[in-house]
């Protein structure tokens, strides 16, 4: 009897990968464009430009646990819906924000809105993909983030130099609203109802995937240096003279799309560890690249290599985690990936500040391959086995 493929791009998995774009969009549209403002227009050094930008990833590690619990306990569209409407709202402060004070808050409540909206977005994918293609549905479902992580900047940056960081916020907004739109018509499969009971009963399994800790921890040493990208790597560019440092987003896309095309399906062959292993040790070697070599060449190269190596790797992580939770714990399983992204993120965006102000963002790029090294020798000793061991599926 010949196997039928499920089908995964149907029009209800194509509208949640249209609405996480657009949220992408507008999110990512001030992680480049924050510090050249804060930078040249207000003079403010690059350590409390740090503080500032990892106030949000602060936020998020507070949020997502309970995000997770609430995506487990309640209607997961209608979480969504709340989640990016207080999201998209927040984006009017900052008309107003002009201290550092100011801009920590703000930062600080942007992240707890996205943390929620993040987490609600993913669970409610995992929930439409066919179970047979998850890997391959979690990473095309990734690479719109990812791709908004990369293009979105790359348009800021000239919209920016165009016409203010103002007129940005206000295309942030349109970006949002149009999103709230299209989450309205995401249609979310039914799915047991949980006992009143084991909603009361608060346990730190309701908001962390304890078993998959140990990963968590090593997800820190390898996603440190997203954190480094998305918030330093124009400055580090005008640093070392490339000419439009803007373009390493369109190459650090480009490697994400490339990589999309076959990694979730060889995950889903049972490749999982293979996969992982290739992608950190590529993304190791392109910042080692990045910190060396100091032309422009050099600069897209290293972007493309990382953004392979970032394409393959975090679909195929946020895979483990989902494997490792039963359905019912889907979004504690997305919160707890998320959560470890962010940490990596988060202490990229506040360690790389103080790294560069320090010495150079050459360092600090050098310091970031070492971390990821070190990452691809835990996980092939100690996570690689933990995930063997309470696996699900």
């Amino acid at each position: 009897m010949e196997y039928k493929k499920e089908v995964l791009w149907n029009s209800n998995f194509i509208i949640a990968c249209i609405a996480n774009f657009l949220t992408a969009c507008a999110f990512n549209l001030l992680m480049p464009t924050i510090p050249l403002y804060l930078s040249h227009e207000l003079g403010i050094e690059h350590s409390q430009i740090g503080v500032i930008l990892s106030s949000y990833a602060l936020a998020l590690l507070i949020v997502r646990p309970f995000s997770g619990f609430l995506v487990d306990s309640y209607p997961r569209k209608a979480v969504y819906l709340i989640g990016i409407c207080l999201f998209m709202a927040t984006f009017v402060g900052y008309y107003f924000a002009v201290t550092v004070a100011l801009f920590v808050a703000l930062r600080f409540i942007h992240g707890l809105f996205w943390g929620l909206t993040s987490v609600s977005a993913n669970t409610v994918a995992i929930d439409i993909i066919p179970s047979s293609r998850r890997a391959e549905g979690i990473g095309y479902f990734g690479v719109n983030m990812n791709i908004a992580m990369a293009t979105a900047p790359f348009l800021a940056i000239y919209i920016y130099e165009g016409r203010g960081f103002m007129y940005l916020i206000s295309i942030a907004i349109a970006l949002g609203l149009l999103a709230i739109i299209v989450v309205s018509f995401i249609k979310v499969p039914s799915r047991p109802i949980v006992p009143p009971a084991e909603k009361t009963t608060l346990s730190l399994d309701r908001f962390l995937l304890i078993k998959a800790t140990p990963i968590l921890l090593n997800q820190f040493f390898i996603t440190f240096g997203w954190g480094t990208l998305a918030a330093y790597a124009v400055l580090y560019g005008q640093e070392i003279n490339i000419t439009n440092p803007a373009f390493f987003f369109l190459f650090l896309a480009g490697g994400i799309i490339v990589s999309r095309v076959t990694s979730g399906r060889i995950v889903d062959r049972g490749h999982i560890h293979k996969v992982i292993i290739f992608a950190v040790a590529i993304v190791a070697l392109g910042f080692f690249g990045f910190s060396y070599f100091h032309h422009t060449a050099a600069y897209y190269v290293s972007a493309f290599a990382i953004g392979v190596g970032y394409g393959t790797l975090l679909p195929a992580l946020q895979t483990i985690y989902v494997n490792m939770a039963p359905a019912s714990k889907r979004g504690t399983a997305n919160s707890t990936y998320l959560t470890g992204f962010d940490i990596g993120v988060g202490m990229g965006m506040l360690a790389g500040a103080s790294i560069a102000e320090n010495y150079s963002f050459a360092t600090m790029y050098s310091f970031t391959a070492v971390l990821c090294f070190i990452g691809l020798i835990m996980y092939i000793f100690i996570s690689r086995r933990v995930f063997d061991k309470h696996r699900l599926r």
